[in-house]
């Protein structure tokens, strides 16, 4: 997909990963504060993967980003990543979404996240799932999704760690497929 420019936001939107973004994705994810060691691995793990098997790897990505004024180079926001879950007939999970820190607050996050649930309507999903931690760190990522539309399907305790449980949300796009 080629870059598109919302300029009322002032934000292009890319959606191929470059080998630089295997560590801008560590690093961004790393500066959030929310993730462990083995999480940031991962993040940086599925940028390669797409890097190196490309559409076939299940995983796709959108990276939001702002030109600076007074030289032509990207500066990025943030950035998410989504797949369809296989085994299912419409289902995409959300596997990543995240914001510079100095960026947040500021509707870049929901504006990534309003541009995968279209890309992921624009393939034939009608179901999205989300999963995050139950820490009271996470209460402002649950209520971000929940003022998104998503609504909390199951609760599982103890999944991340102990006192660490996973929370999954869904959001429906469509009705379900005949």
């Amino acid at each position: 997909m080629p870059e598109i420019e919302t300029e009322e936001h002032n934000i292009i939107f890319r959606y191929e990963p470059v080998a630089r973004d295997v560590e801008l994705v560590k690093e961004l994810v790393t500066v959030t504060g929310f993730f462990n060691d083995e999480e940031i691995a991962v993040a940086g793990e599925l940028v390669q993967e797409r890097l190196d098997r490309g559409v076939a790897s299940g995983y796709f990505f959108i990276f939001a980003s702002e030109r600076t004024r007074l030289v032509d180079e990207e500066r990025v926001l943030g950035y998410g990543c989504y797949g369809p879950i296989p085994g299912t007939r419409s289902s995409y999970d959300i596997y990543w979404i995240a914001v510079f820190p100095a960026f947040q607050r500021h509707g870049t996050g929901k504006l990534l996240l309003e541009k995968m649930e279209s890309l992921i309507s624009e393939s034939g999903g009608t179901r999205i799932y989300v999963e995050t931690s139950m820490q009271p760190k996470y209460v402002t990522t649950r209520s971000f999704y929940e003022r998104c539309g998503y609504e909390l399907e199951a609760m599982l305790e103890h999944f991340y760690a102990p006192d660490d449980g996973k929370a999954i949300y869904c959001k429906t796009l469509t009705s379900e497929p005949a």
